[in-house]
């Protein structure tokens, strides 16, 4: 695994094209209809193409959670009061929460890491990690110093390290952190350029009065801070979150590593949508959970140019979509793995 890299010098590799072709040949060869097996076809050919082999194989999910606390909360823009992220971090600690209890259905290797909760340090197995006391109101300055968002960048980066040394080849990256849904808000829209009002939700169940307000706090704050939509640290620096920029390193180490990533929903294809500024080519590793109930998810999705797995109507976070998305894609390992040829089997091709 590459360590001490050098922030703005990430290398993704190109995707393996040669291993997908060969892939998507050998499944031609199995006791099915070709294509019969729709997109578990395509996610094992995907796959194949991120791993660089024909035959892919995923052994170990990692569930990297980060939790930071946001300032904008201060405007007004959640139904939650700021502390709920310091509470459901504990819960979480505690392996209460859905996060939790669908990576241990998985049997996920689980991590979970403070990058700017406000309070003190938490307790074991929290890993404390803390950049800062929460992110700066970005209504009226900036969220994060340059230095601040290359740190949590990098301790991202590192977290992610940690998992694939313990053999993790799968990665799904959540997050914890009230106002986290604006956010991602501001940051989709100044990557993508999109009007706010398209990608603003009622995240935690605001009112519909609290959900005009945050749009208009989310569009005063893209006028007043003049974001570069090509620059992804100064995205991060002016209205980005701590956590945001921590799950972006943990994606850059993943392809960097040529290593599966399972996107969640909102706040974590935001972070992808970052990702891809810092490092480009790391969209080429992503794959996408399921489709969020939230607004935005749809147009930060299809701005990256992916589709989701599935689609449960969920929009909880955490990574939870993502944790449940792997089974589905085991599946798919399982088909190129474990089901036998016509040849092998005997059983009669199609006719001529």
């Amino acid at each position: 695994m590459k360590e001490g890299i050098e922030l703005d010098a990430y290398i993704i590799p190109a995707l393996d094209q040669h291993a997908g072709e060969k892939c998507e040949n050998y499944i031609d060869t199995l006791t099915k209809p070709v294509g019969s097996l729709g997109k578990l076809e395509e996610i094992a050919i995907q796959i194949a193409e991120m791993q660089g082999q024909a035959m892919p194989r995923l052994e170990k999910l990692g569930i990297l959670v980060f939790a930071a606390d946001h300032g904008i909360t201060e405007e007004g823009i959640s139904a939650f009061p700021q502390e709920v992220t310091r509470q459901m971090v504990t819960n979480m600690a505690q392996g209460g929460a859905a996060i939790n209890v669908f990576g241990r259905q998985q049997q996920a290797e689980f991590s979970l890491v403070d990058v700017g909760v406000m309070g003190e340090k938490f307790e074991v197995p929290v890993k404390n990690r803390k950049i800062r006391q929460g992110t700066r109101n970005f209504a009226n300055e900036e969220a994060m110093t340059a230095e601040e968002v290359k740190r949590a960048v990098k301790t991202g980066y590192e977290e992610a390290i940690l998992l694939f040394d313990k053999g993790v080849d799968c990665l799904a990256v959540g997050e914890v952190g009230i106002g986290n849904t604006t956010t991602s808000s501001a940051v989709v829209a100044a990557v993508t350029g999109l009007d706010p009002t398209e990608l603003v939700g009622y995240g935690t169940g605001i009112s519909s009065e609290q959900h005009l307000h945050k749009i208009k706090v989310v569009k005063n704050a893209l006028a007043f801070h003049q974001t570069d939509s090509k620059d992804g640290y100064d995205i991060l620096r002016k209205v980005g979150g701590l956590e945001l920029a921590a799950m972006a390193g943990a994606m850059l180490a993943a392809a960097s590593n040529r290593i599966p990533i399972i996107l969640d929903g909102f706040i974590s294809t935001a972070a992808a949508c970052v990702a891809e500024r810092l490092g480009k080519g790391t969209v080429n590793y992503m794959l996408l959970g399921h489709q969020s109930m939230e607004p935005g998810h749809q147009r930060a999705y299809e701005y990256l140019g992916k589709e989701p797995i599935m689609s449960l109507n969920m929009r909880l976070g955490e990574g939870t979509g993502a944790a449940v998305a792997f089974a589905v894609i085991q599946s798919a390992m399982r088909m190129i793995n474990e089901m036998a040829t016509f040849e092998s089997a005997g059983v009669s091709g199609k006719n001529e």
